[in-house]
């Protein structure tokens, strides 16, 4: 059923993130059945990814399995310009982070 409404909602334009991919119940099971657009790789793989060889292999396995599927890519908590530089030479779509901002209030930034 979540499917179904999905491809509903995609009839009017909406898209779909799978967030904090790689942790917890997020997993390549639910991208296999769920028609999502993009990909938001959890925290976990990215916070360390300019120090650690295999959160860097795991990030861009997913991107290469996103590529394959015409999927969009997320890194999550990109927080210094040494994890966004990491992200771009993997290939990542988007980045977000406090590295280029902190979250404000809708009303101040009128």
């Amino acid at each position: 059923e979540v499917r179904e409404f999905i491809q509903r909602m995609r009839a009017y334009g909406c898209r779909f993130a799978l967030d904090d991919f790689g942790a917890g119940l997020s997993s390549y099971a639910y991208l296999k059945r769920l028609p999502v657009d993009i990909l938001k790789i959890d925290v976990q793989f990215v916070r360390d990814i300019a120090q650690d060889p295999v959160n860097w292999a795991m990030v861009e396995a997913v991107c290469h399995v996103a590529r394959v599927m015409g999927l969009h890519t997320v890194a999550e908590f990109v927080e210094s310009e040494e994890i966004y530089d990491a992200c771009r030479r993997i290939g990542l779509d988007y980045c977000q982070g406090f590295h280029f901002g902190r979250p404000v209030p809708l009303a101040s930034m009128t």
